[in-house]
């Protein structure tokens, strides 16, 4: 039976990559006075690297900072974590179209909900509530709370943790194939919901592979139900 749903955030809660974190990125750059400007298909060949601080520390080596990049790395990170905040509180972050009926068909279902996202805390909790509103969720695993980042299983398994749950009595939503492997190493059946920066990506061990959350075959909650079923 499936007893709940675990979300990933970036991607899939909220296109927010190419709106939201690839500004926040260069306004930071600029703020700490570093000429670099990513462009959307650069940002998106670097989106293979989990974490942001870690992908700001992997493009300036690239770009020859050899000397302390990680602590600059560190520096940037923390302030386009505060201007990404900043511009969910101010503006606001829509979800994906559809994903608020799912959420709404799993909760009258009485199919329970988790996030499990590298995201930082401090920017995921606002996303949350302006997107899924309060007492939503039953657990929210961010990248603040483990040591490794996706795709390695640790998030999902600290989710399932917290829901008190096997992985199989769970169905994960992801929209990257990262996030595909951190699912799939934990034992949890994955259902991937691509966006712009994902859809040509190769996704093995997926349950389902779709485009979007609405459309002439939305995921709702007896889809969710009947692809976990597939599964086990």
């Amino acid at each position: 039976m499936l007893r709940a749903v675990i979300f990933d955030v970036d991607g899939t809660v909220a296109d927010t990559e190419r709106h939201g974190h690839l500004p926040a990125f260069n306004a930071a750059f600029a703020e700490h006075r570093i000429d670099i400007v990513w462009s959307p298909e650069e940002y998106g060949q670097l989106l293979h690297i989990t974490g942001g601080r870690r992908r700001i520390a992997a493009d300036l080596r690239a770009r020859g900072f050899a000397d302390g990049a990680d602590e600059l790395a560190a520096a940037v990170h923390r302030t386009k974590t505060r201007l990404f905040r900043e511009r969910i509180l101010t503006h606001g972050m829509p979800p994906r179209p559809g994903l608020v009926d799912l959420v709404t068909g799993l909760r009258a279902a009485g199919i329970r909900m988790a996030v499990a996202t590298t995201g930082t805390r401090t920017w995921v909790e606002p996303l949350l509530q302006r997107t899924l509103g309060d007492d939503v969720l039953d657990v929210v695993v961010t990248g603040d709370d483990v040591r490794q980042l996706k795709p390695h299983p640790e998030v999902y398994r600290r989710a399932l943790d917290g829901l008190g749950l096997p992985a199989a009595s769970v169905l994960a939503v992801e929209d990257s194939a990262v996030g595909l492997q951190a699912a799939c190493a934990a034992g949890v059946a994955t259902v991937v919901v691509t966006n712009e920066y994902t859809v040509g990506q190769e996704f093995p061990g997926a349950d389902a592979v779709l485009r979007g959350f609405d459309g002439p075959e939305p995921l709702d909650a007896r889809r969710c139900r009947d692809l976990h079923r597939q599964r086990h």
